[in-house]
């Protein structure tokens, strides 16, 4: 199965970790996992102009790198969105990375689509996780879980764990 991590953090932090488990635990279960640090990434977020539905072919009008995402979208049989929650929402480049999907409609393989959020406080992430969830309904693909790590959770061993088994059952 071919996977496509889209990291949001602009900043090495806990989401690292949980993506790095992640990997681990699929590598581990004989997956081919890519990573794209979204964070580090110049992506704008979208114009709403149509270009893409109009006279782009899918191809979107902005030229930044959200280019380098597409094959990943087009591709991946699973979806993983990690990101810090920062004022109880996930990074803004992590949400130009989604919108900008519009231009092919959605994840064009991708059966299934996880989501992996720190914070450093409890209780921030319902509306990202309702998001997340409605989006997944909206493609028509299986939102397969978040998991979420908080506080002293952050990189705690037993949460990297549980991320690694995780990614192997997928």
């Amino acid at each position: 199965m071919k996977i496509a991590v889209f990291n949001g953090s602009p900043r090495k932090e806990n989401t690292y970790a949980m993506v790095q488990a992640f990997r681990e635990g699929a590598e581990a279960a004989g997956h081919e996992v890519e990573e794209y640090h979204v964070g580090r990434m110049k992506i704008s977020g979208c114009l709403g102009c149509e270009y893409c539905h109009t006279k782009g072919e899918g191809v979107c009008v902005q030229k930044d790198d959200f280019e380098k995402l597409l094959p990943a979208y087009k591709e991946a049989d699973v979806v993983v969105f990690a990101s810090p929650i920062y004022y109880f929402t996930m990074t803004a480049q992590i949400e130009a990375a989604i919108q900008r999907v519009y231009c092919i409609g959605k994840p064009l393989n991708a059966k299934k689509m996880v989501l992996l959020l720190s914070s450093g406080a409890p209780g921030v992430y319902d509306s990202s996780i309702a998001q997340f969830n409605a989006y997944c309904g909206y493609c028509g693909i299986e939102f397969a879980g978040a998991i979420t790590a908080n506080g002293a959770e952050n990189g705690s061993q037993a949460k990297l764990d549980e991320i690694r088994e995780f990614a192997k059952a997928l």
